[in-house]
């Protein structure tokens, strides 16, 4: 299918352009965004979500054969569009199932600390699943700034993003932090622990806070843990010895969220 010569896009048919190289730099390495300073969102709903935010990507690629029926509902997510022959795309994508279009965005630049927003703190969180989901909470429950610490899984990697749901564009991230970052926040700093503190459903919690959710395996390091205002622990009638640290991290944002 050919592009209608009214349109806009541009297309790119060789796989050694430029962009597409950029791209699929940004799909074969995690971490690649940090050195590139962009990130690779696929699919419409990541784009959405973006443009809900007021942002805008830089550029959007579509499959060439689906431009035709996206143009209108997605065509003003980016300030460029481009169209691609569709087994370029499969190049382009980490999925089993390819969406039809993805959007590349430049970062914004690295933030400082707020000491006095919402915050969630992710010490050494390393599973990508996890993350994205905890970030989605966070966003879901009123938290509007996270530090990652060094240690944690690559924030804005695709795994992530794509399991934050666009949660992403509503927080304020900050990675690679440091206890030290930590010790800035001036709201009430709450741990987890599975064996010890206050059981959350009995605690009085403050508005707003920050809460530290901890490595899948080892929990919240020493350091965080001496920091912290309260320790609490969620009570598990069924007799597992843990939760999953995205479960956990849900059921303790809703937990303190700021009622409406």
């Amino acid at each position: 299918m050919s592009v209608p010569a009214s349109s806009e896009a541009q297309r790119i048919t060789s796989r050694d352009n430029p962009l597409l190289k950029r791209v699929r730099q940004l799909v074969r390495d995690p971490s690649a965004y940090r050195k590139l300073g962009q990130v690779w969102l696929e699919g419409d709903h990541l784009g959405r979500a973006l443009a809900a935010r007021g942002l805008k990507a830089d550029v959007a690629i579509f499959f060439e054969s689906k431009y035709a029926s996206s143009v209108d509902t997605c065509g003003n997510i980016a300030s460029k569009n481009v169209v691609i022959p569709d087994a370029l795309y499969a190049e382009l994508t980490a999925l089993e199932s390819p969406s039809d279009m993805g959007f590349l965005w430049t970062l914004p630049d690295h933030p400082c600390v707020d000491a006095h927003r919402p915050t969630v703190v992710l010490d050494r969180v390393q599973d990508a699943g996890n993350v994205g989901s905890i970030l989605r909470s966070a966003a879901a429950f009123g938290f509007e700034q996270v530090l990652a610490l060094k240690g944690t899984a690559s924030v804005w990697s695709g795994k992530v993003v794509r399991a934050g749901m666009g949660a992403h564009f509503g927080l304020r991230v900050i990675e690679q932090a440091s206890v030290q970052d930590v010790s800035q926040l001036q709201v009430p700093l709450l741990v987890t622990s599975s064996h010890q503190g206050v059981w959350l459903h009995q605690a009085a919690l403050p508005w707003p806070c920050a809460w530290v959710m901890g490595h899948e395996g080892q929990g919240v390091g020493e350091a965080l843990f001496a920091m912290a205002s309260q320790h609490v622990r969620i009570a598990q009638p069924g007799g597992e010895e843990s939760l999953n640290v995205a479960a956990a991290a849900a059921i303790c944002f809703h937990a303190t969220a700021k009622k409406p």
